[in-house]
């Protein structure tokens, strides 16, 4: 971590940021999904029972909870190699499964014609691109 007062202070902070924020955002969905996985199970067989996805919701719930969970392991990781090296390799990789996590939720949203769900993830995939952005060294 670089002293407060270094130039490279504010571009720290924000890569800390946007893994903690990332850790976050995926820890609590994955766990969500694993503790209530009937409730998630359900609801999602009803709003896609209408799409191609209808037949496969449940290994896609399944996909989904394993990338979530590691999305938010990875960028968790990562926010404390970030603290404690100043490393930014293992919050990088936290941060293109963030993507990659948003990208197949918008791809479920879209498919399910919810399309104020879908347009309602792109501020979060958005940092996760600034977090892709900051993290490149």
């Amino acid at each position: 971590m670089p002293s407060i007062d270094s130039n490279l202070f504010p571009l720290w902070l924000v890569q800390a940021l946007c893994a903690l924020f990332l850790a976050i955002t995926f820890l609590q969905s994955g766990l969500d999904k694993v503790v209530d996985w009937k409730g998630n199970l359900g609801w999602l067989t009803g709003h896609f029972s209408k799409t191609p996805l209808r037949g496969v919701v449940a290994p896609m719930l399944a996909t989904l909870t394993l990338l979530e969970l590691a999305a938010g392991a990875v960028s968790a990781a990562g926010l404390v190699a970030l603290v404690l090296s100043g490393g930014t390799r293992v919050a990088l990789w936290g941060a293109a499964l963030s993507a990659l996590a948003f990208v197949a939720l918008f791809f479920g949203q879209r498919m399910a014609k919810d399309y104020a769900g879908a347009g309602g993830l792109v501020p979060y995939f958005l940092v996760s691109l600034v977090a892709l952005l900051v993290m490149r060294g």
